[in-house]
């Protein structure tokens, strides 16, 4: 590289000793309290402000502890490192996002039972969903509510998916449950309460089994924050080496003055979200809704408006589910969005 660089990204091999951040601190001439660089994980240095001109960039990559150096112009130009890449996630079962029709994922709040996520599963395979949605470890306001099955749950998502073919999306909340987790679903989901939770994005990105991300904008979440939760997955990618990024967007409704939803969905925000991050952006309109009716019209609008799918809440007996059951459909309403064509634009 010729030119100066404001940010270098170093990725040290897994073997890589501790002393080998000194080893690139040195090359790099910034001293071990420079405020300019951060550790990322065990495997990851950013490095801001660096006059990257005088060969620097090639005597750290010739570190023996170095896998990559990844010489940024600006910190937004992490979303370059993988172009074309960003615009298409597929699953390990052939569901794709960002294809040229809507991936719709559908299914409970909340996991319950075997029988109840079965029913659905079998209901919205059906209907033409491509992926099962289901929470077996929940974020509650209240610690009194029900917080999930946990582990049980993990097994019924396996169960359904083995009996269906639908591959599965459920919410991880802490990075001790990667491992079990990553064993049972197709994707992990991190939810709006933790979109802004560094450490998590970080470490679910750079978990060695690679599985597709749904990030969810929290609920108070300006763009800009989106975009840098953003950074934070690909930085995860990047330090273990994984060579795809698989991350979805989902806009799912912020929280504004007005109360005749549960949320306000930003339209708005899908195609931004499409330019600025390059990735496939779905829809939540049933947390955006709060109320079943209300469901089908915001997500007509939000694929008008170029998202790449949706993620609806199905439940075989709403007015008795543990989680949602006002904003969740019913499988006849379900079936009756499937029914008519999905985007018209």
């Amino acid at each position: 590289m010729t030119a100066a660089a404001s940010l270098v990204v170093v990725c040290l091999n897994a073997d890589a000793p501790a002393s080998s951040v000194s080893r690139v601190l040195d090359q790099l001439g910034v001293g071990a309290n420079d405020p300019r660089w951060r550790r990322h994980g065990d495997k990851l240095l950013s490095v801001r402000a660096i006059d990257m001109s005088d060969g620097r960039v090639e005597r750290v990559r010739e570190l023996p502890c170095v896998r990559q150096v990844v010489p940024l112009p600006k910190a937004e130009s992490i979303f370059e490192c993988w172009s074309d890449e960003l615009k298409k996630v597929e699953l390990s079962s052939g569901a794709v996002f960002g294809g040229s029709a809507p991936t719709v994922i559908a299914g409970p709040c909340s996991v319950e039972s075997e029988a109840q996520l079965l029913e659905t599963a079998h209901r919205v395979a059906a209907a033409g969903a491509q992926v099962l949605r289901g929470s077996v470890f929940k974020p509650r306001s209240s610690p009194f509510d029900f917080g999930g099955l946990g582990a049980e749950g993990l097994e019924h998502l396996a169960l359904a998916r083995d009996k269906t073919g639908l591959p599965v999306v459920t919410e991880v909340l802490d990075s001790s449950h990667l491992d079990l987790v990553s064993r049972h679903v197709d994707m992990f989901q991190i939810g709006s309460r933790n979109m802004q939770n560094s450490s998590l994005l970080f470490e679910i990105a750079a978990h060695e089994s690679g599985l597709p991300i749904l990030l969810k904008r929290g609920l108070a979440a300006t763009l800009d924050e989106v975009v840098q939760a953003v950074a934070y997955v690909l930085l995860g990618r990047l330090s273990a080496g994984h060579d795809r990024p698989g991350v979805v967007l989902c806009e799912r409704g912020i929280r504004t003055f007005e109360r005749s939803t549960r949320f306000t969905l930003d339209v708005g925000a899908i195609p931004i979200l499409q330019k600025r991050s390059g990735l496939p952006v779905i829809a939540d309109p049933s947390h955006a809704a709060g109320t079943d009716d209300l469901v089908a019209p915001l997500a007509r609008a939000a694929l008008a408006a170029g998202a790449d799918g949706l993620i609806v809440e199905v439940h075989p007996d709403p007015e008795h589910a543990w989680c949602d059951g006002a904003q969740s459909l019913t499988f006849d309403a379900f079936e009756a969005l499937m029914a008519a064509p999905l985007r018209t634009a």
